[in-house]
């Protein structure tokens, strides 16, 4: 080998960084994100910096758009100002008419993060600009923050918090337990000797019911995590075969996942709310029919 070209591959480790990590490529994506570095205690990863910068970048971006919002709105005003009301307008009747508006900017701060970060690692340097590591020979220095199972937990436990916050505000505690653990029948069309025997049963769903809620956040953080981590290791694997040409159609569908991932956590959330926040109003106009009656 020329003494140049062995000097030049001798130098790469020492930079730390290579545009050209074929071999660590053609593995895939680890499961685990990688640290590179530490403040004090805490360990930052390739995941948490690629978070950092899309968050970054879309205030940037919102912020250039928008700009100081007039009552004539700019075309970058106008666009936002549409997309907002297309989401509203959607999940208007699911969340219901006392918590939508309150929930309306949770819900569109997770579609458009949760858009964003789906679709960063098809950016040019995500997942495919590498550093020297001793230990495991080569680390990624971007990683999609979904990627990550830590990201995809942090995004479900915000959303069930916000969530708890919500339904108890519009909601309130009485609803809350009636709606899970109350009688579901109606006393007035139902014999008693049916009705009250049903308060044992609808308890016994209501427990059911606690332990689907205790694992909602665990089916949005793993149902977003597969599917982002899926499609990393399936843009390497396309990659690691052949460069150029056969992994567009792939980075196509990915468009697409990284969508319909953003709208179905987005909704999930939305549902999750609208099923007791709605279920208050249900109660207030069905007694309200009654009296009527």
């Amino acid at each position: 080998m020329p003494r140049h070209i062995n000097k030049i591959i001798r130098l790469l480790p020492l930079l730390g960084l290579t545009a050209s990590a074929h071999a660590a490529e053609a593995h895939g994506v680890m499961p685990a994100a990688d640290v590179l570095f530490r403040v004090g205690p805490l360990p930052v990863t390739n995941s948490m910096v690629t978070s950092w910068l899309v968050a970054a970048v879309l205030l940037l971006v919102i912020r250039f758009a928008v700009g100081r919002p007039k009552l004539v709105p700019s075309r970058g005003q106008a666009i936002v100002e549409h997309l907002l009301e297309a989401i509203l307008d959607l999940i208007k009747p699911i969340v219901g008419p006392k918590a939508y508006q309150a929930a309306f900017p949770l819900l569109i701060s997770l579609f458009v993060f949760i858009l964003v970060q789906n679709w960063s690692g098809l950016v040019p340097g995500v997942g495919t600009i590498f550093k020297a590591d001793s230990e495991h020979g080569w680390m990624e220095l971007m990683r999609p923050g979904n990627a990550d199972m830590n990201g995809t937990i942090a995004l479900a436990v915000v959303a069930m918090i916000a969530w708890l916050y919500l339904i108890l505000r519009y909601a309130g505690p009485k609803t809350i337990f009636l709606d899970i653990f109350g009688n579901k029948a109606n006393k007035h069309e139902t014999p008693a000797a049916i009705y009250y025997p049903l308060f044992i049963i609808f308890f016994a769903v209501g427990l059911l019911e606690i332990i689907s809620i205790a694992f909602r956040p665990v089916s949005l953080s793993f149902r977003l995590y597969g599917n982002v981590f899926g499609g990393e290791n399936l843009i390497h694997a396309m990659s690691g075969m052949q460069r150029w040409g056969l992994p567009i159609p792939f980075y196509f569908l990915e468009v697409l996942i990284g969508f319909v991932q953003a709208f179905v956590f987005m909704l999930l959330v939305s549902v999750y709310i609208g099923l007791i926040a709605n279920h208050g109003d249900e109660h207030h106009e069905a007694h309200g029919h009654a009296s009527g009656h």
